[in-house]
């Protein structure tokens, strides 16, 4: 999928320089820098949310509580 995306001139003058270097496309560099960043930063936005209401009151008594306390 293309995606456009903005970037600054030293930033693509770097991304030619090492796609000439390794002899790989400005575009093939750039994946695969997305692709290391992806490995070395997941995404646990489900594990850290999931079962937070565990233990906890029912989520339409929660919406009673607080509608009550207008």
């Amino acid at each position: 999928m293309r995606t456009p995306v903005d970037i600054s001139e030293p930033q693509l003058a770097k991304l030619t320089a090492i796609g000439k270097a390794k002899k790989l496309s400005r575009s093939e560099v750039i994946r695969q820098a997305i692709a290391s960043y992806v490995a070395t930063h997941p995404a646990h936005h489900e594990d850290v949310a999931f079962g937070v209401w565990k233990g906890g009151e029912d989520g339409v008594e929660y919406q009673r509580r607080l509608r009550d306390e207008w």
